[in-house]
Formats: C-alpha cells, structure tokens, sequence
C-alpha cells in the first residue's frame, strides 16, 4: 500500500497560522472536530505533549512528525499542515520545522502506526522534498508529491521502520580520543568502525576502552590486593591521543538488511544477548538497530 493511500485533502493545512510546534498540533487537532469526529480535544492534545516530553518529535529537514497513541480517537489519522515562515521551535539540524505531519491512531494500533511514521520520515528524507512542498499552495499537489515519491506501508514491520539512519562512526586511523568524544555526544555505548569506502570493519564499545586501561584485569579480579603501581585510568588519558582505533576494534558484530523483518532480528538478538546490530545494503552500512529502540519505538510507541 501507498503512504499517499492514507492521507486525504480534507486533512492538509497548506497555510498553518501557528508559530509553534504546540501551536501547529493545536491547529491541526482542529480539524479532526471540525469533521465532526468522536474525538477528547483535550485528552489528544495531552498525549501529544507527553510523547513530546519524552523525545522531541522535529526531524530535521525542515520536518516534524508529533504523534501519539490513544484511546481517545478512534481510527488513524495523519494531518499534514505547511507553515510558510517556518516554525519557531529549535530543531536537530538547525532547519526550521515548516512541515508537520500529526499521527493518531488508538492503543490498539501498534504495527500501522509505526509503518506510517517510518513511511513518513523516508518521504521526508528525499532530496529536495522540501523546497518543493515549500513552493506549493495546493493540497491535491501535496498529495501527488507524496504518491509520485513510491512510499510504501509495508504489511510486516521490518528493520528500516526502526532502524537508526544516521550512525555514529570512527575509522581505525581515529584515536581512543575522538571515540569518547563520539560516545558522550551521541550518548552510546558503542560506534561503529568503517574503512575509507563507508564499508563496516568492526565496532568499539566502551568496555574496549576500560579494557584498554586495565589490560591485566583478571589479576585485580582473581586478587583484591593486587597493587598497582600507577593509577590506570590517569595513564590512559595520558595516551588518548596516540591509542587508535585499530589497537582496540573488534570484527565480531552481527548485521542485517534494512529489508529484514524485525520480528527475526530482535529473535536474534535475545538469543545470542546482544544489544545492536548493524544494517547493511550491499557492503555499505546504513545503519543500526538498537535493541533499546526496539522497546523505546515498537513497546512504548
């Protein structure tokens, strides 16, 4: 099925008033009780602004996609609205928010709903989508835009409805430094290790690096009077800069296709107790499957 099958005119706003992410929701909620709808205004809204209290739902490229499960509706709904200043909320990339697309649907509705987010973020992420939406004024246009970019709502979740696109990545030549770096910014436990050519070589967790500190490790567990006669940690930060990556990565990681149904994946996962695995097409990596956005996206919604 087409992502362009779900949407419909009647719920496009090519010209929202409101300057704010708060603003646009409200906007558009409106749209639903002007239809005459069975639908708790206030009990939506409020499930709106307590996903977004969790993680802020604004994209990047100019998109923001709020969203909510609820008992409160009744059926899916996506309401698209277009806001031509663009919104005064920050975003990710620094890219004002100028399109905003609000997803409903009740508790009910788990897999559709997930399909329907991800089908969204893909359209958002085609080059130039957003100029065009931009230079619009017509809601039919919208549509046709969406339709003539092929997204389809697959019947089974799979590993590109989930998966994180953008991946944290050192190469072997980059030092145990800039991996720290990497991982207190990104807020991860592990990055990925690529060659010259975006191919994946291996992967470096922060257990690679308090083993790089404390080589002899088994000999301070075996023994709780090992003494030591310098402070570990404080000789490691002494060679940060010259430790690279090569010394540490390991080639032991598992990977999939962004094509794979998710239900195998997150099986595979269990079994063999690992908490990622990387998402490759053809030999170049796309991207990362976290098994806590297995809970954090598909569980909690």
């Amino acid at each position: 099925m087409k992502l362009a099958n779900l949407l419909m005119e009647r719920r496009v706003n090519m010209n929202l008033r409101g300057r704010t992410k708060d603003e646009a929701v409200r906007e558009l909620l409106t749209t639903i009780c002007e239809e005459g709808f069975e639908c708790d205004y206030d009990k939506v809204l409020l499930s709106v602004r307590e996903r977004e209290e969790v993680e802020g739902t604004s994209y990047g490229h100019g998109f923001a996609f709020p969203h909510a499960r609820t008992d409160a509706v009744k059926e899916l709904y996506i309401l698209v609205g277009v806001s031509q200043d663009g919104l005064e909320d920050k975003t990710p990339d620094g890219i004002p928010v100028y399109v905003v697309c609000l997803l409903l649907t009740p508790s009910t509705i788990a897999k559709l709903y997930l399909q329907t987010l991800s089908g969204l973020a893909r359209f958002a992420r085609a080059e130039g989508v957003l100029e065009k939406i931009r230079n619009m004024t017509s809601k039919s246009d919208l549509i046709k835009l969406i339709s003539d970019s092929n997204v389809m709502i697959d019947k089974e979740l799979m590993v590109k409805d989930v998966m994180r696109h953008k991946v944290a990545m050192v190469t072997p030549d980059d030092t145990l430094k800039e991996v720290a770096n990497q991982m207190f910014c990104n807020r991860l436990s592990a990055l990925a290790v690529v060659d010259e050519s975006n191919r994946l070589v291996g992967v470096i967790n922060d257990r690679d690096l308090i083993k790089a500190a404390l080589p002899d490790y088994k000999s301070l567990i075996s023994n709780l009077n090992y003494s030591m006669d310098v402070e570990p940690f404080e000789e490691l930060l002494k060679k940060e800069d010259k430790i690279k990556v090569s010394q540490l990565y390991r080639d032991d990681f598992e990977v999939t296709t962004p094509d794979t149904r998710i239900v195998e994946v997150a099986a595979m996962m269990i079994f063999k107790d690992i908490s990622r695995v990387f998402v490759i097409s053809g030999d170049q990596l796309v991207g990362v499957l976290l098994r806590k956005d297995i809970v954090n996206m598909i569980i909690r919604g």
